[in-house]
């Protein structure tokens, strides 16, 4: 399972209807794309759950690497990037996937946390960690899934969660659901993925 998440910040004056008519009208896109665990976007606005910008952030969790690859050499990415120019593209190996199996429900609020990792932690005992936390994330009311990634080019670990409602205080960037994208959000298995 590979995460994969892309930021496209906005000017402060920005028309943020337009990033909701965009996702409106061309989210259902990618409803059956093959690969793709999730898709989940995402929306901040300036001076809301107190983002210091506008911004358009979708976050992916893709099943397989050649989905993503196809998604990403492909007419949709391109078209993004021909509108707002094309984003650097973070991408982290999942460690961790959790899911409360409640598809039905539209996710509202997710968080993403980016922690860096020391280089003096012990691999194997820091997975551990990191994997506790995708589970613990999933047992507060509202959770709707959680996963924790790597990178392991940076040593930065991300964690990110889906929200029925509001999500629970705590570290990390506050983003508005749009839409959400789930052809294979069953398929993975969840807990550890080593």
């Amino acid at each position: 399972m590979r995460a994969m998440h892309y930021e496209i910040t906005l000017p402060a004056d920005y028309d943020m209807g337009i990033i909701r008519h965009r996702v409106a009208s061309k989210g259902h896109l990618l409803d059956a794309f093959a690969g793709l665990g999730f898709k989940a976007y995402l929306m901040r606005e300036r001076g809301k759950d107190g983002s210091p910008v506008n911004q358009y952030a979708p976050f992916y969790c893709w099943n397989t690497a050649a989905g993503m690859n196809s998604f990403l050499w492909g007419p949709g990415f391109q078209q993004l990037a021909d509108d707002f120019g094309r984003p650097v593209v973070q991408h982290w190996s999942v460690l961790a996937y959790e899911d409360t199996g409640a598809p039905a429900v539209t996710p509202r609020t997710a968080v993403r946390h980016r922690q860096p990792i020391p280089a003096t932690s012990r691999l194997p005992e820091l997975a551990e960690q990191l994997a506790d936390e995708a589970r613990r994330s999933v047992r507060h009311d509202g959770a709707m899934s959680a996963l924790t990634a790597i990178d392991p080019r940076t040593w930065e670990a991300v964690h990110f969660s889906l929200w029925e409602g509001a999500a629970p205080k705590g570290p990390g960037e506050v983003f508005q659901v749009l839409h959400l994208s789930a052809p294979e959000r069953e398929k993975p298995a969840t807990g550890r993925q080593w």
